[in-house]
């Protein structure tokens, strides 16, 4: 049927990926490698090797890409506070591009024709691994098997399953999620289920990062961040690693109830969408670092880094990370940050962050001639006269066309 002889699956050793093993060696005749990422998903990954082993796969990759994924992707991200549609904090799309670029890594290692992956017809992560995967070597071939199958149902994976002896321990320890969930350290998603209707409230049982605003502490939290160069390197004064400090956030801040996000979002494949998000350690992440910009950036760079966001914020989601836009967006963002250095101090209480304080040596702030108390001479408020007049010119000429009726 093909000339593919191996492919690199990007495996998670549940029900959709284990079939997929099967489903593959079958129909294309070919051997399957396979990747699982450990991108903090909270959840066991070396499981998945004996999986795996039990479908007859002999190459198996497990990788911890924690440290890369916050450091080279998600940190990269907040330094542009970048937010989609003005609420997403883009918690599934930031960990595609570091899969595909492991994808095509393990292609190239074990001599793989082609790499195939889970995502389904309807969804946006097939665009974003497809065009990670194509940016990276453009000549590789990919398999989405749910763009190939008839298995549309969870009732046909199973029966799949049972006629192809497939040995996968679909009950697990937990009740079954009706919601199809995807976690990372930045974030956990929620889609399916209830939430398919966006009249209908979330049930408060689905939350698995943090308690409700109204069941968190009745005494706030507060914590110091240190900023280098755009990137949080410290937590109250303890060094911590990038990952480290992402888990460290997401712990406190789904303490505190913080980072619930309900949307309706519009996919690049066409459709809306309503999905629930947890995102507490990166909620925190975006407020505070709009702080310690907000002391330390010239007004016309922070404005002109506010304007380009919902384009850098869109490549994203698009599934662009590699594209010459992202990267040239990203130079003009990264040049920006050698001066975003300092503390920021900020309030956790019932689902806000609250900045309560900020400091830098590289603060723009001048009390001298922001002061409202004598300023000795610091600024002569009858500079303000020529400069207003001079802005107005515009206007009082155009007033006096007649142009600048009510």
């Amino acid at each position: 049927m093909s000339d593919i002889k191996k492919v690199v699956l990007a495996y998670s050793g549940g029900l959709d990926t284990s079939v997929i093993v099967k489903w593959l060696q079958e129909t294309y005749q070919c051997e399957v490698v396979t990747f699982t990422a450990d991108i903090g998903q909270g959840e066991e990954v070396e499981p998945a090797r004996a999986k795996a082993e039990a479908l007859g796969v002999k190459e198996i990759y497990i990788d911890d890409l924690r440290e890369e994924f916050v450091r080279d992707y998600v940190f990269p991200m907040f330094r542009a506070n970048t937010i989609y549609e003005g609420e997403y904090l883009l918690g599934t799309s930031i960990a595609r591009p570091l899969i595909a670029k492991r994808l095509i890594e393990i292609a190239n290692e074990t001599g793989a024709d082609a790499i195939s992956h889970g995502a389904t017809g309807k969804g946006n992560d097939q665009v974003r691994f497809e065009l990670g995967a194509y940016a990276l070597k453009p000549g590789i071939e990919v398999i989405a098997p749910w763009r190939e199958w008839d298995l549309n149902s969870r009732e046909k994976l199973m029966d799949y399953c049972e006629t192809h002896n497939i040995p996968v321990d679909f009950s697990g320890k937990k009740k079954k999620s009706p919601y199809s969930m995807d976690a990372n350290l930045l974030h956990i998603s929620y889609e399916g289920g209830i939430l398919e209707d966006p009249w209908a409230e979330p049930e408060e049982d689905m939350w698995r990062w943090s308690v409700s605003p109204e069941d968190a502490p009745d005494e706030p939290t507060y914590i110091e961040l240190t900023y280098e160069k755009g990137d949080i390197v410290a937590i109250d004064d303890k060094p911590m690693s990038p990952a480290t400090v992402l888990a460290y956030l997401n712990k406190v801040g789904g303490e505190n109830g913080i980072g619930r996000l309900d949307i309706v979002e519009n996919r690049y494949v066409g459709m809306k969408s309503r999905g629930c998000y947890e995102t507490p350690g990166g909620t925190i992440m975006l407020r505070a670092h709009r702080a310690i910009e907000s002391l330390t950036l010239d007004r016309e760079a922070a404005h002109l880094k506010d304007s380009v966001m919902p384009k850098y914020a869109e490549t994203i989601y698009n599934g662009y990370w590699w594209s010459p836009e992202r990267k040239m967006l990203q130079g003009m963002i990264d040049e920006t940050q050698d001066v975003v250095n300092g503390k920021v101090r900020v309030k956790l209480y019932k689902g806000n962050v609250i900045v309560v304080g900020r400091q830098s040596e590289d603060s723009l702030f001048d009390e001298k001639i922001a002061t409202f108390e004598d300023d000795a001479g610091a600024y002569d408020q009858k500079d303000a006269e020529g400069f207003i007049k001079l802005n107005a010119l515009r206007l009082r000429i155009a007033a006096n066309k007649g142009r600048n009726q009510g």
